[in-house]
């Protein structure tokens, strides 16, 4: 069992760091992409949007498919289909093919974000103590990992369609093999599958909003952090571009240390610090008066929001027998915010300016620290700070 366990988490992990690695690649190569089919920006978020409306639509429809066959075989069909959705997007030659296979590769990705986040809250109760973050700072690896090998392959000249392609094909026989690795859910999660029919408990949509105002933020400072570096600090370009990568690390940072601290402070506590120091940080980079002090925020505003989405799908894990379909409504609902997020402040900047418009993260911040306090003290005894020595030992 010990060796099966540890096969599982390994493979759930590096399931985090593929979906990185894949969604990365095709969010780097972009330029490459408006070059090679001669794209304009209106048409490219075209194309970003049906990708995420694709994915959107399978993650709210995944409660009752999750419910009725689990994680492992979602996994095992969505992971494979990822990879071959990339390499649709590689090879589109025009751009109706191009909005086809981008829409297939956000279903597909869809399905696979879910599943991947109940196998992880499957492990996790496996093993009887917090790992959800430690998986999905496997995602930030993957990420970053996407952006150096799209560096590389900008430099080498690598066109468009190799360097995805290659990513695509790549990717596809590891998730197969990895699919050896999922464990089934267990057999209290297979008796409770009726519950993807059944309204799920409240805790699951205060989870889910918490969620939204999370993933808000982390979209309004993929999208708008450079160009408000530049236009409303005037850094130069090169600044402007460092601050999602370093708000990233900090992300990267935190997801390694938010499970050790979860068993010290537990979720509650957790959360309602994250949204204290989200707001608080993404006010010193509206207040800022010079680019780098507001580059050097973005990294704390990273180490606050990062633990927030997998402290929430770890928790909506634990809500019913099953894991599948509560995080699946947690999911969709908080990757709702991470697509209206950008367009929110697109709007608010465009009737006041884009400083003030951005003030939304501050109110964001305080949103989770505020809905926090609304969640038991008490974790369920599967994930719960004090007894981790006796479960994980049940586990073994």
């Amino acid at each position: 069992m010990t060796r099966e366990l540890r096969s599982a988490r390994y493979g759930a992990v590096l399931t985090f760091v593929l979906a990185g690695l894949m969604v990365g690649t095709m969010t780097v190569r972009i330029p490459a992409l408006t070059d090679k089919l001669g794209l304009s920006e209106a048409t490219v978020g075209t194309i970003l949007l049906a990708w995420g409306l694709g994915a959107l639509v399978t993650m709210q429809s995944m409660r009752r498919v999750m419910a009725r066959v689990g994680s492992r075989a979602v996994l095992r069909a969505g992971g494979p289909l990822t990879a071959l959705g990339l390499l649709g997007v590689a090879l589109a030659p025009d751009l109706p093919l191009l909005l086809v296979a981008a829409t297939l590769f956000g279903m597909a990705f869809g399905t696979v974000d879910v599943a991947m986040n109940a196998q992880g809250s499957a492990v996790e109760q496996a093993y009887g103590r917090p790992l959800m973050n430690g998986m999905h700072a496997g995602w930030c690896v993957g990420a970053i990992g996407a952006g150096g090998l799209g560096s590389l392959a900008i430099a080498t000249g690598l066109p468009f369609t190799v360097h995805v392609a290659l990513i695509g094909l790549v990717s596809l026989p590891v998730l197969l093999l990895l699919g050896r690795t999922y464990l089934p859910e267990s057999p209290a999660a297979a008796g409770a599958a009726a519950g993807g029919r059944r309204r799920l408990p409240a805790i699951v949509y205060l989870l889910g909003a918490i969620m939204f105002f999370a993933f808000m933020v982390e979209g309004t400072v993929a999208d708008w952090n450079g160009l408000y570096m530049r236009d409303e600090l005037g850094a130069p370009e090169a600044v402007a571009a460092l601050g999602y990568p370093v708000f990233e690390a900090g992300m990267l940072i935190a997801r390694l240390t938010g499970d050790r601290l979860r068993v010290r402070f537990g979720v509650r506590g957790m959360l309602t610090v994250s949204g204290v120091a989200t707001a608080g940080f993404f006010a010193v980079v509206l207040l800022a008066p010079g680019a780098m002090m507001a580059v050097t925020a973005m990294f704390f505003v990273g180490l606050g929001v990062a633990t927030i989405s997998p402290l929430t799908l770890s928790l909506a894990g634990t809500a019913t027998g099953t894991p599948g379909p509560a995080i699946a409504q947690a999911g969709a609902m908080g990757y709702a915010g991470l697509l209206l997020g950008p367009v929110v402040i697109g709007f608010l900047s465009d009737a006041t300016s884009l400083r003030t418009a951005l003030g939304i993260g501050v109110v964001l911040g305080v949103l989770i620290a505020l809905s926090a306090r609304l969640l038991p003290r008490h974790e369920p005894a599967t994930i719960s700070p004090l007894p981790v020595r006796e479960a994980v030992k049940a586990a073994a």
